[in-house]
């Protein structure tokens, strides 16, 4: 995909290219009104500078909806001169470039023949999405399906089933097929507890259903079911949340509901179901779902092809008991959820009683629940979304992705009174992991950034804490120790592994921070120095590659605060030292330090940089261009940045492994390639650099997010299928310094 990240102002609304969803659309409560809402919400937030969504909103009544403003044209359904008319207007329309509509075989049964002339009548490129693919069809209907896939550029569907129907019941072409999962909301991961005191659920076990309410939904199959659960588990409550469907309400009153109220009296169940009768906004929605402790999907049709209730559900975490719809067969195994046969309230029964006396199983199935529902985060669906649209219209567009805002949620949910955290499970910090040197010096480099970007001195009590933590782990020698445990005690790694990086890392991290003379305090800019001269000593016996290249980078910010020719000699030596290295390993094909590329390669031809912007020798910086072009070739190829996989280091000679790729790894080459092009003003580092920021939005191996917007942290890495969801301190600080380098019109680092 032709990607750019969007920076500045360079683009303006003529150059957006525009898109028109035909569907039904808010206030029309309808799911797919929900759904296009949310995709299109999703779509605006990533690719606002490159796309512009526009609606033909459907009706089928002569109900008459206030829409908002983004609804451009009305399509009255059930007449047939109606679809003529909008042809018309969209081929006169040259903004559109491109139509995709949702389709519903209820919402066109009325104007089969005025639909189908509608789409060979559109002169624009036309992209169908299928909610429903019906198995074994009769001709009459396969034809139709035939005829709509005909007429379209593409289709989209939401599960491998539908694929694989469209493919051998109706023939239509694999190539013309996408799949695109149901977008789900990314959440925060609330607490489970004060939301059930919140919703006067306390001591409670809750399931949950919701949805437009119907006879389809079988709510009936769940309340036969409650008193086998009741009788063990009679702390149990059952919420049925959502309002009835309108087109029932219009056609058979509250027959349904009032149905399932008597039927819950007569079993007496009135204390374990609570009807909350309402359509729900999303927020509240999602805090229900979050307290839910098992989601139960019913329905009385087999065909129906997917389901946005249970997929919103596992999106919060929520065990899952289902009846065999496609959807629940494709996406829910025996490590995310049960499944049950249709009406089969013994099953059902017997399922939740399995779930609910066991809450380690219930916990483990939350977290294979989340995996497994990660990447249909609508921010992903959006990113498959874009890559279509560039597929069909080539040349004609150029998807550019929107930075997001800079957010220190997580960082700050990271960080305790003594400093920031190790490791969280998901977003929840794991105080149990301790703390490291490596998190908080480079916490520090992030948070000074922020203060020299925003201005914001609110930071400056969380440099003060990162800056004690470094100074906590300083030892009477001068040297740092790396690994302190949630009680502040050293622990038994410091002894384990080689701490000459974590030295070099601190070094950067106080010389950074003394670079901000004049914008921070003076006591913290007198502790930092202190603490650099302290070192010194030590760090002239260090000869591991990247400790002299922090090292480096430190000292250079630190001659900017406190020059002195001792700074220069120590820069020299290291920078030698580097040198040396380099002409023992490098050769034709292999221009580098040693015969691997292991971890934060970047930092190495950084340094060299810094040393020749600091010494004027030419050797230097020779070596900084030569090294950092063959860092490029290995990592940088048409599909983006892949860096090199924390799983299995590229040796000499070795291809390297195309899964493992972390955050930290891209942030670095983001800042190295940023201070390239401060210093050589060549637009190739300026677009690697954009190239390898799009790959925390989604621009990578697996089209997914790592950076998740909604908690402000970022995801551990890519693996080989999916993406880590833990969100640790490095993985979240190291976005965040990669984000804030963007936001420099003129790099510091």
């Amino acid at each position: 995909m032709n990607t750019k990240l969007i920076n500045e102002d360079i683009m303006n609304r003529n150059t957006l290219t525009q898109v028109l969803f035909i569907t039904s659309y808010p206030p029309r409560e309808c799911g797919i009104a929900t759904y296009s809402q949310d995709l299109i919400k999703s779509l605006n937030n990533k690719f606002s500078n490159s796309l512009s969504i526009k609606v033909c909103a459907t009706e089928a009544d002569e109900v008459d909806y206030k829409y908002p403003d983004e609804v451009k044209y009305v399509l009255k359904t059930s007449i047939a001169a109606e679809y003529e008319k909008l042809a018309i207007k969209i081929n006169n329309d040259k903004d559109i470039k491109i139509v995709l509509i949702q389709h519903e075989f209820g919402f066109f049964h009325l104007q089969e023949k005025a639909f189908l002339k509608f789409l060979t009548e559109i002169s624009k490129p036309v992209v169908i999405v299928f909610h429903t693919v019906l198995p074994n069809p009769d001709e009459k209907f396969k034809i139709n399906v035939q005829q709509i896939a005909a007429a379209s550029e593409a289709i989209i569907v939401m599960t491998n089933t539908s694929s694989g129907l469209l493919t051998n019941d109706y023939g239509v072409p694999a190539q013309k097929i996408s799949v695109i999962a149901h977008g789900t909301h990314l959440v925060p991961r609330l607490n489970k507890t004060s939301l059930k005191l919140k919703y006067k659920l306390k001591g409670r076990k809750v399931l949950t259903t919701f949805g437009l309410l119907s006879a389809g939904k079988s709510i009936e199959t769940t309340i036969e079911a409650l008193p086998a659960i009741v009788s063990k588990q009679p702390e149990t409550m059952f919420l049925v949340i959502g309002k009835t469907h309108p087109e029932v309400v219009k056609n058979d009153g509250e027959k349904y509901r009032e149905m399932l109220v008597q039927k819950v009296e007569e079993l007496g169940l009135n204390d374990n179901v609570r009807f909350i009768n309402r359509y729900l906004d999303l927020p509240e929605l999602l805090e229900y779902l979050q307290l839910t402790d098992i989601y139960l999907f019913t329905t009385n049709d087999p065909n129906q092809a997917v389901s946005g209730t249970f997929v919103y559900a596992m999106s919060c975490g929520c065990p899952i008991i289902s009846t065999p719809i496609p959807h629940a067969k494709e996406i829910l195994t025996k490590d995310t959820g049960i499944i049950f046969d249709f009406r089969n309230t013994n099953q059902l029964a017997a399922a939740v009683n399995r779930l609910l006396k066991n809450d380690k199983l219930r916990r483990n199935i939350s977290r294979n629940t989340l995996q497994k529902i990660v990447s249909t985060a609508w921010e992903n669906s959006a990113v498959a979304h874009a890559m279509l649209f560039d597929r069909i219209l080539g040349d004609k567009i150029t998807i550019r992705y929107n930075l997001p805002d800079i957010n220190l949620k997580h960082l700050n949910n990271m960080t305790t009174r003594t400093g920031m955290i190790q490791f969280s499970k998901i977003n929840q910090p794991d105080i149990g992991s301790g703390y490291t040197l490596d998190d908080n010096a480079r916490a520090l480099v992030a948070t000074c950034m922020y203060l020299e970007t925003t201005g914001d001195r609110k930071i400056v009590n969380k440099i003060r804490k990162y800056l004690s933590f470094i100074k906590y782990c300083q030892q009477p020698e001068g040297d740092f120790l790396n690994y302190v445990d949630k009680d502040l005690h050293f622990t038994g790694q410091n002894q384990e592994v080689n701490l000459d990086d974590s030295n070099g890392r601190a070094i950067w991290a106080l010389g950074y921070l003394t670079s901000l003379t004049g914008k921070l305090p003076v006591k913290l800019i007198a502790d930092a120095i202190t603490m650099i001269e302290k070192s010194l000593p030590h760090m002239r016996t260090v000869s591991s590659t990247r400790s002299m290249a922090f090292a480096v980078k430190g000292l250079y910010y630190y001659q900017t605060a406190a020059a002195s020719p001792e700074n220069i000699e120590l820069i020299k030596t290291f920078a030698n030292r580097m040198v040396q290295m380099y002409r023992h390993e490098s050769g034709k094909g292999w221009e580098w330090f040693e015969s691997y590329l292991t971890y934060g390669n970047s930092t190495l031809p950084e340094a060299m940089l810094y040393a020749w912007l600091l010494t004027k020798d030419d050797v230097y910086k020779d070596i900084a261009l030569e090294s950092f072009k063959f860092l490029l070739k290995q990592i940088f190829n048409e599909n983006g940045i892949e860096v090199i996989s924390n799983k299995h280091w590229l040796l000499k000679g070795q291809k390297a492994e195309k899964f493992g790729e972390q955050p930290i790894d891209v942030a670095y080459t983001i800042m190295t390639l940023s201070k390239f092009y401060h210093v050589f003003n060549d637009d190739d580092y300026r677009e690697k650099k954009e190239t390898a920021f799009n790959w925390f939005l989604g621009s990578n191996r697996l089209h997914q997010i790592v950076y998740n917007p909604c908690t402000g942290g970022c995801y551990d890495g890519l693996e080989d299928t999916h993406v880590n969801l833990n969100q640790g301190a490095e993985s979240t600080v190291s976005y965040l310094m990669a984000r804030l380098t963007l936001e420099k019109n003129v790099t510091m680092m």
